[in-house]
């Protein structure tokens, strides 16, 4: 994020890493990374370095109903397979002296921290190649056989922001609140593609519908395994941005790694789990209609222009152009 959160500053955040993990910062920078999260670099006065995370938990739907209790519950989860043998890309955070991995800051942030890594940071629409998508696919292999620690949540495909995109959708000839600089543009963009888009959400209902609920049937997902959650180190990949992960189909994971033939084969020769490309498509559907959803939420609210805010018309003008196109 570019801009800063509101009514979160350096100090406050200072103060809760001495109360919290008992770190002594010396130096706090912004850091204006990733997109949804806020972030800063934290050197101490030891000379040790932590990157760390402020998650706006307004803005946490994924999370549950409790987002602060859901981000704890991930966070957990990525703490307990980070100690387990073939599962070293698991980056964890680092747990607080009272031992739980986020301390909230308000009632709206709940902050965690990380060690840091000096390796290449990804993007999240950098192309991979052949080798690189292999080596993700044969990581996620081993994470989906992985044992889920005791409390890994259940990640359903059901969208979170279901009422939002339909409230977006409502044929009202009332236009939306001048709330922003986005209102009127977002609200014209969702109505020139109505109908693909409630065409799109039909073919994601009727594929959620064939999916398996129970946790049996499903495994260790990490939720968004995109180039811009991966870095690259001396030691390999590190997986990191872990409050997406839950138990669900592997589908989930494959969806985003922009798999070929060739990918899903070897997934299905490590696994033993035939890749259905249906619910990949799936997955796909659901994360534009989220982000139309989330977007046409944001943009409904008092907002102003920034540079964050043309991230996010951005992004719902690129989700909207991938719902429009029917499936060839």
């Amino acid at each position: 994020m570019r801009d800063r959160p509101d009514g979160l500053d350096d100090t406050d955040l200072t103060r809760l890493l001495g109360e919290g993990w008992r770190i002594r910062v010396s130096i706090m920078d912004y850091a204006p990374v990733g997109f949804g999260d806020y972030h800063w670099i934290a050197s101490g006065d030891d000379g040790r370095r932590w990157f760390v995370t402020a998650a706006d938990l307004d803005h946490k739907t994924l999370l549950g109903p409790d987002p602060a209790v859901g981000l704890e519950q991930a966070l957990a989860t990525a703490l307990a397979l980070s100690g387990r043998p073939g599962l070293e890309f698991v980056t964890a955070p680092v747990p607080a002296v009272d031992g739980r991995v986020t301390r909230a800051c308000g009632d709206r942030y709940a902050v965690s921290v990380f060690p840091w890594l000096d390796a290449e940071v990804g993007t999240f629409d950098r192309p991979r190649d052949r080798a690189e998508r292999a080596a993700v696919i044969d990581l996620l292999a081993c994470l989906h056989q992985a044992r889920p620690p005791a409390g890994t949540p259940v990640q359903p495909i059901a969208l979170t922001q279901r009422r939002s995109l339909l409230d977006a959708l409502a044929d009202d000839p009332e236009p939306w609140p001048e709330a922003g600089p986005y209102s009127r543009p977002a609200r014209q963009l969702i109505m020139d593609h109505r109908d693909a888009l409630l065409a799109r959400l039909a073919e994601f209902d009727a594929i959620a519908a064939t999916l398996p609920t129970s946790p049996d049937d499903l495994v260790l997902t990490h939720g968004e395994p995109h180039p811009g959650n991966l870095l690259r180190g001396p030691g390999g990949l590190h997986l990191i941005d872990w409050d997406t992960v839950g138990l669900a189909v592997p589908e989930r994971d494959l969806a985003g790694c922009g798999p070929t033939d060739e990918d899903l084969d070897r997934y299905a020769a490590a696994t033993g789990h035939p890749v259905d490309r249906r619910v990949i498509r799936g997955y796909h559907l659901r994360w534009d209609l989220e982000e139309t959803g989330l977007y046409a939420d944001e943009f409904r609210r008092p907002h102003r222009d920034s540079p964050d805010k043309q991230t996010a018309w951005d992004g719902l003008a690129e989700s909207i152009a991938h719902l429009a196109v029917p499936q060839s």
